[in-house]
């Protein structure tokens, strides 16, 4: 049997912790609250010592975050701000690890063995208390001065169509703001799973839309994967993959709209793969 390895998707409800090497090899999973930070990396260093041992981990975290420091940086998520959360685990654990945002590991645990395999360009979107993004370019995960925050692009936003002001601590009507679930709620004064309003959703639909063609138009992906619980809507997918066709009008090819073929493992078994090149 292969070496053990460790993965953490460390999100800002939860984490999801891992033991394996694939998803045909998780010899141990936990679902772990995210409270303070002292508590939550203590109960992880413990599921991976009780599970263990592990060669490697690797972590994909909620942000934003350092990947050189690999930190937890600006995030309004209270008592997280400018957490150093791999420089504890290796300390503690005695192991490498691996660090990135929790959405780039969701997009390379699709690429390695879900809905974008033998991809070289493709995006992970997902839609939930927050909107993040992960990239593949050219077969690796995209990085830059800091890390793809598509979330907080900013989209065209009618104020007279909809005055909402957005629900973003920083920048209000980002499309993050405008779209995620908090702002749903804030909106129409409902969570998300229970809003049944067809021209809300025509409206959130225009709003995917809007964000995902800024993603194709910069980032040119072959396909994006739309996961998150804002789009178990049903039929909400389609309506979103509508609006992008007649936004591009044709301009550009417009990218096939797909949902994550590993579900809510994606991250922790991205977080597997990241700890295969542990430094």
């Amino acid at each position: 049997m292969a070496p053990a390895l460790g993965g953490i998707e460390a999100g800002g409800t939860k984490w999801l912790c891992a033991v394996g090497t694939g998803p045909d090899d998780l010899r141990a999973e936990a679902t772990i609250p995210t409270t303070t930070p002292a508590e939550t990396l203590a109960a992880a260093v413990a599921f991976l010592e009780r599970e263990g041992p592990v060669e490697a981990l690797g972590v994909g975290s909620f942000g934003p975050v350092d990947l050189r420091r690999g930190a937890i940086t600006t995030t309004p998520k209270p008592g997280w701000a400018h957490t150093e959360v791999a420089g504890e685990l290796r300390r503690r654990l005695g192991i490498p690890v691996a660090f990135d945002t929790d959405v780039n590991a969701a997009v390379l645990g699709e690429q390695r063995w879900g809905a974008a395999q033998g991809l070289d360009t493709c995006c992970y979107v997902t839609v939930g208390t927050g909107i993040g993004g992960g990239a593949i370019m050219g077969g690796r995960l995209h990085h830059g001065l800091a890390h793809p925050e598509v979330g907080h692009v900013r989209i065209p936003h009618d104020r007279e169509a909809d005055p909402f002001a957005g629900s973003c601590p920083y920048h209000g009507d980002c499309w993050e703001g405008l779209a995620a679930a908090p702002a749903l709620e804030a909106r129409y004064g409902r969570p998300a799973h229970e809003l049944d309003d067809e021209a809300a959703w025509a409206l959130e639909a225009r709003y995917l839309a809007l964000g995902l063609v800024a993603v194709i138009g910069v980032l040119s992906p072959e396909r994006i994967l739309l996961g998150g619980g804002v789009l178990q809507r049903p039929g909400l997918l389609e309506q979103v993959d509508t609006e992008v066709d007649a936004l591009l009008r044709g301009y550009v090819p417009a990218p096939e709209l797909v949902r994550p073929a590993l579900g809510r493992r994606a991250g922790v078994l991205g977080a597997l793969t990241l700890a295969e090149s542990a430094p």
